[in-house]
């Protein structure tokens, strides 16, 4: 549990409700929680789906995994205890933006269903989406364009997510959204995101159509 070392400090609400946001953009905002293997496809399907969301008028922003350990996250590595510290911060940072009415779209390995489900708990009800970017561990190895697994295989990397004996990964037991990214090229997979967020009515018209 995170301790909270600041005293003396007071939470001021805002003139603006979460509502009015939201109307403004004219969108239901969520936390689209992208968590699966490297090279199962979370960051070019995330990629992929904030396109075509901007595309349509809505205000969409990807939170990539690499992208935040290179400024946020850099002093954090892979033990057990950084991963956590970094789907901590990162749900933060995610609850501001669907404070702010958007579509955030996080994409991190975020491995241990503890650390996703805390960053559930922070958001209200139906906020939250758990997209589940499944590929089986071969599937992924043969992708690997970083060359990670093989590294991992030969001992240059430890602590790596579905090779290394001290680093596994929990599946999610209920995902929002399952994607079997070694099954479904990723214009499919982009077209099932958009079918649950329009059935669910996270989609209301976009910015541009707002009155």
């Amino acid at each position: 549990m995170t301790i909270q070392k600041a005293q003396n400090i007071t939470w001021h609400p805002g003139h603006v409700t979460r509502e009015e946001r939201a109307a403004l953009l004219g969108q239901r905002p969520c936390c689209l929680w992208f968590t699966g293997l490297s090279a199962c496809g979370k960051s070019t399907i995330a990629m992929a789906l904030e396109q075509v969301l901007i595309q349509r008028g809505y205000v969409a922003y990807v939170l990539d995994g690499d992208n935040i350990r290179h400024g946020l996250n850099k002093n954090l590595g892979f033990s057990p205890e950084d991963r956590a510290e970094n789907i901590r911060r990162i749900g933060e940072v995610a609850k501001l933006f669907v404070d702010a009415g958007l579509i955030v779209i996080t994409s991190f390995i975020s491995p241990y269903r503890e650390d996703r489900d805390k960053v559930r708990a922070l958001m209200h009800a139906g906020e939250f989406v758990e997209v589940f970017v499944d590929a089986p561990v071969e599937v992924c190895g043969a992708r690997d364009p970083k060359g990670l697994y093989q590294k991992a295989l030969r001992g240059e990397i430890t602590n790596f997510t579905g090779v290394s004996p001290d680093a596994p990964y929990e599946e999610p037991l209920a995902p929002e959204i399952h994607l079997r990214t070694d099954q479904l090229p990723v214009d499919e997979c982009v077209a099932k995101l958009l079918s649950y967020l329009e059935d669910n009515g996270y989609l209301l018209g976009g910015v541009r159509n707002v009155r």
